[in-house]
């Protein structure tokens, strides 16, 4: 009898380790902290907005410091009573903690790449003599501050490869500080150039061409509009005070400058743009004394990038006359457009990017928001279809001219970075290192749909869940997209998602217009006047995975960073009842003053802005800041964004976080995470990464009710 007892007790035990760990029943949320409300009112067209929360722009003000801190401490508060916080955090870690390395580039006789041991805060650059060399640290980032804050960018060699270039930015800020190391004896130099954001090291000589803007008045560094960006020329040994001004625009001060140099030195190449599409072109014969700066292309209504030159004439990837891109040689001496000699033409998919190395054409095209890659010779003639190892996303082909080899990662949603070695000679791909994750994934399975959008448009869509899930409409969802800015989102691994998939979930990513998976008309369909399109877009996902019995709606969390805050944050005001949890994060949420900031005048060019009387009518029907109503049941909703984000500045987040707490008056919680000491998400160091991803499933497991 005592022994029967005891295996029903074991049984029982059994039984409830299967079950696992349910959502707490009952949450108790502290109350919001008192957001104060001031009287700032502005008049646009006749039209008086008001602004009580203006007072929290003012980021370094003890004011928003003590608000920001009682904010955190609500939203800890509330996610400490989550009952499988801990667990998720040790799953987390536990997938986390594997070996990682980039794919190796070559500069030289040198082969560069990046190792992480599982959990280092920052990924460490390597370097070997050689393919088969001795592996040596060449810098460790984790060594330039106590918490992984710190993140280093390889920028450029010289030509002879004796010298790189490299930035260090600090805690998430896009501003960063360039050095030079010589490589071989990894000696750091006294060069320091300070003051730089979206600057690379184009190299001619004993120096390099780089972009910065002017110092920023103390106190403002994080919040004030970056304005008359330039190009200066640093030679090797001197003082960035004695940096020569190679490239400005006195008139103009909302215009981005970018230099680069052809591989042989030969040409400077000259980016000018007023925002985030768009962009002229000038350059600079190196080798003619006294050449002065000239016009190539003239901006700022298409988008052209240079990919080398060949003898004396410049190699252009453009979309001017092609939406979907082609590559034009350009003789700069007579680069009128109607002299342009094609070399690749525009064609059916959209040519996502091209490159050259080992004497050839490299093009990668999206083929329903995949890579597809062709081989051609530099007078245009395909020579084949690069064969990939499965249908997802490429990164890394391209190199020197006299290269015979590259290295490039492969990923998909369910495939881990995967580096392959490719011989160009032989045209074959060969496995160079596997990834070491020790979680299988050989249990789920994608697929993509195409479903209609309200106006009958139709959208791409990835799914991507456990094999033989039951379509019972019951099963929980998380939503990502982004649908903006030309950026398409291609299939890509992702180690915080698998333990949402783990757990029955389903994950979803849906191909916006706004991005370019079907070239630059997919763009234009879901920018300015026409960015309404993209949330429908967004909103019909939902609705076709609810019609096909994926899910239901209190089941389904909506997610999305930056522009997809943005999305986020309007889907969430216009179809409330859709959604059960939304999660903004870093968004632009206050569209009628997004471009006084840092540098989001840049974004004109995508939303308009509220200077103007045609784009002010529109941007008030979404801007999520100005659609917050009360009496609506929101979705339960984590806000969550940075101290240092000086990219989209968290103001939005917090003006956005302060009137849904204000106007809200239901059972779900609004919070807003605001991290310290990381910015946009660039750099952010893996101790970090795991605590906002613990924060975020906890949230998102507890509101779409599902069991650990």
């Amino acid at each position: 009898m005592k022994k029967q007892i005891i295996l029903s007790l074991f049984a029982l035990s059994l039984f409830a380790c299967k079950q696992g760990k349910k959502p707490a029943e009952k949450i108790t949320l502290m109350n919001y902290p008192e957001s104060k409300k001031d009287s700032t009112t502005d008049n646009y067209f006749g039209t008086t907005i008001t602004d009580p929360y203006r007072w929290l722009e003012n980021d370094t003000s003890a004011e928003t410091k003590e608000w920001v801190d009682a904010e955190n401490k609500v939203t800890q508060q509330y996610l400490e009573q989550i009952p499988y916080r801990e667990d998720i955090k040790n799953r987390l870690t536990e997938i986390w903690n594997y070996p990682k390395e980039s794919a190796p580039f070559k500069a030289g006789e040198y082969y560069f790449f990046t190792k992480n041991d599982g959990l280092q805060n920052q990924s460490v650059w390597f370097v070997k003599k050689g393919l088969e060399g001795k592996e040596e640290l060449f810098l460790d980032p984790n060594k330039l501050s106590n918490d992984g804050t710190a993140s280093v960018s390889l920028l450029g060699f010289s030509k002879d490869k004796k010298y790189i270039a490299y930035s260090i930015a600090q805690s998430g800020s896009d501003w960063s500080n360039i050095y030079v190391m010589e490589v071989a004896s990894k000696t750091k130099l006294a060069d320091e150039l300070r003051w730089t954001k979206f600057s690379g090291a184009a190299w001619k000589g004993d120096g390099f061409y780089y972009s910065r803007y002017d110092e920023p008045v103390k106190g403002m560094e994080l919040s004030a509009a970056n304005q008359f960006q330039k190009v200066y020329f640093h030679k090797l040994g001197e003082a960035q005070t004695a940096d020569k001004l190679i490239f400005e625009d006195k008139t103009n001060p909302n215009l981005y400058f970018g230099a680069d140099v052809t591989e042989d030195e030969r040409f400077l190449i000259l980016y000018a743009s007023a925002g985030t599409s768009g962009n002229a072109l000038f350059y600079q014969d190196l080798t003619e004394v006294d050449s002065k700066i000239s016009l190539l292309v003239k901006g700022f209504e298409n988008n052209h990038s240079v990919i080398n030159n060949i003898e004396g004439k410049i190699l252009l990837n453009t979309d001017l006359n092609a939406p979907n891109k082609q590559v034009v040689l350009v003789d700069p001496k007579n680069s009128d457009p109607k002299n342009w000699q094609k070399i690749i033409p525009e064609s059916m998919l959209a040519l996502e990017g091209a490159s050259s190395g080992g004497g050839f054409l490299w093009a990668s095209y999206l083929k329903d928001a995949s890579t597809n890659l062709i081989q051609f010779d530099v007078t245009g003639k395909k020579i084949k279809e690069v064969k990939l190892p499965d249908i997802g996303t490429l990164s890394g082909f391209g190199g020197y001219k006299d290269d015979k080899e590259f290295f490039y990662s492969f990923t998909n949603f369910t495939t881990p970075g995967t580096i392959y070695r490719y011989n160009i000679e032989q045209g074959e791909s060969m496995l160079y290192k596997k990834s070491a994750l020790k979680f299988s994934t050989k249990n789920f399975e994608t697929k993509q749909v195409f479903y209609s959008s309200k106006d009958g448009t139709k959208v791409p869509m990835f799914i991507v869940h456990k094999k033989g899930i039951k379509l019972d409409g019951n099963n929980p969802v998380f939503l990502y997209a982004y649908g903006g800015f030309q950026i398409s989102l291609t299939p890509a691994f992702s180690l915080s998602r698998m333990l949402f998939l783990e757990h029955g979930g389903i994950y979803v990513q849906p191909s916006l217009r706004g991005g370019s998976e079907y070239g630059e008309a997919w763009h234009k369909a879901g920018m300015l006047e026409k960015k309404q399109n993209v949330f429908d877009d967004f909103i019909g996902a939902a609705e076709y995975l609810i019609k096909e019995k994926y899910t239901n709606p209190a089941k389904i969390a909506i997610s999305g960073g930056s522009n997809g805050g943005l999305l986020v944050g309007a889907c969430m005001t216009q179809r409330p009842e859709l959604f059960k949890v939304a999660l903004p994060a870093v968004g632009v949420l206050d569209m009628l003053r997004y471009h006084k900031f840092t540098v989001g005048w840049g974004w004109a060019v995508e939303y308009g802005t509220s200077d103007k009387k045609a784009d002010f009518d529109y941007l008030i029907k979404y801007s999520p800041l100005h659609n917050i109503k009360a009496g609506v049941n929101y979705p339960a909703t984590l806000i969550t964004t940075a101290d240092h984000d000086d990219r989209v500045v968290p103001a939005h987040s917090f003006k956005f976080a302060a009137t849904l707490q204000e106007k809200y008056k239901g059972e779900n919680p609004m919070l807003i995470r605001i991290e310290k000491k990381a910015g946009h998400g660039a750099g952010k160091p893996t101790k970090k990464l795991i605590e906002e991803s613990t924060d975020i499933w906890s949230f998102v497991f507890q509101n779409l009710e599902m069991n650990w």
